[in-house]
């Protein structure tokens, strides 16, 4: 074949490759699942997260969001991030705590202070940091606390104002061992009942009273069948936002790090949505027929701080749990 026959045949196969649109890659798919309904401050968060993550990404990745437990109880989401299924999820440190004791400490009760910037300031320190390390032993990465409110008592017609009031009540919990040793100190009998049974069971007197954040009493309509709503400041529900810590390191450091500040703009949109609508959770329940809510005094506190002390007693088991819950209490001190 002639030289310049073969320049034509290349010039034209190049004219042909040019003109085929190039094939990009798959994004990287995430997917990220959590308990909450939509246009919860949760699922604000999420999808917060979702768009940052998305646009610092451009095409290279594209994010999921599954809220209201569409991916299974939250036990079974916390094993589908460990298969490496779901790669990252929102849940409670109690939800946790079965798969590494650990984890427990920021439930210890009247650990955390009422002025919640505080809160956030140890939490999102290197101190709070360093209390989710123990998530690696069971293939979790802990990114963030998304702080979810502070937990209140409900009672169906009890008033709570000093431990002894508990005495003879059923009170439900999630199933961990440390809230079930925190109201067997203040005289209760704590009753491990799932969250979608919760509502049933306060109706139908299987339980007399709960302990949830304001959301998630109005959200689930609790305050249709207590009538004691009492703000106690003794636990939160802190959400942590965990993945799947191999499928995390594999990363390219970028998107690794794209996810780092996409979960950092995630959950400071949740904490102020949650504020938000904390406020029209509270009216909405002190306008509610029937319904008696109210605050504890510093001295009733007090009061629930010092019988819940043999709990830190009980469950601070280890040298480790004791140093870092030393820590934590001294940062939320201010020392």
């Amino acid at each position: 074949m002639k030289a310049s026959r073969v320049i034509s045949v290349l010039l034209v196969c190049v004219t042909v490759l040019a003109a085929v649109p190039a094939f990009a890659a798959e994004p990287l798919l995430i997917r990220f699942s959590h308990n909450q309904p939509v246009g919860s401050p949760e699922d604000v968060g999420a999808q917060a997260l979702k768009t940052k993550l998305e646009e610092l990404a451009g095409d290279k990745v594209k994010v999921e969001v599954y809220p209201a437990s569409q991916l299974g109880s939250l036990r079974e989401q916390i094993e589908s991030v460990q298969m490496g299924v779901i790669h990252l999820s929102l849940q409670p440190a109690s939800v946790l705590t079965p798969f590494v004791d650990d984890i427990k400490l920021i439930d210890f009760p009247y650990l955390l202070p009422s002025d919640r910037n505080k809160v956030f300031q140890v939490l999102d320190s290197e101190v709070g940091q360093e209390a989710l390390s123990p998530l690696d032993r069971v293939g979790l990465k802990g990114l963030g606390y998304w702080f979810a409110g502070y937990k209140l008592f409900t009672t169906k017609k009890n008033e709570i104002h000093a431990p002894g009031d508990f005495k003879g009540l059923r009170i439900r919990v999630m199933d961990s061992p440390l809230l079930i040793s925190q109201y067997k100190a203040w005289g209760a009998t704590a009753v491990p009942i799932a969250y979608s049974e919760l509502y049933n069971s306060l109706q139908q007197n299987v339980v007399d009273g709960q302990e949830n954040p304001i959301q998630t009493i109005v959200l689930n309509n609790y305050h249709e069948v207590q009538g004691q709503i009492v703000q106690s400041y003794h636990g939160s529900m802190t959400y942590i936002l965990v993945s799947n810590k191999s499928w995390l390191e594999a990363l390219n450091p970028e998107i690794r790090g794209f996810i780092v500040e996409a979960e950092k703009f995630g959950r400071v949109a949740s904490r102020e949505n949650y504020a938000t609508q904390e406020k029209a959770y509270i009216e909405k329940v002190k306008s509610a027929p029937n319904v008696h809510y109210y605050s504890l005094t510093e001295e009733e506190i007090a009061r629930f701080r010092e019988a819940s002390l043999p709990v830190y007693a009980e469950h601070a088991t280890n040298d480790w749990q004791k140093r870092h819950l030393k820590k934590l209490q001294e940062a939320f001190a201010g020392k």
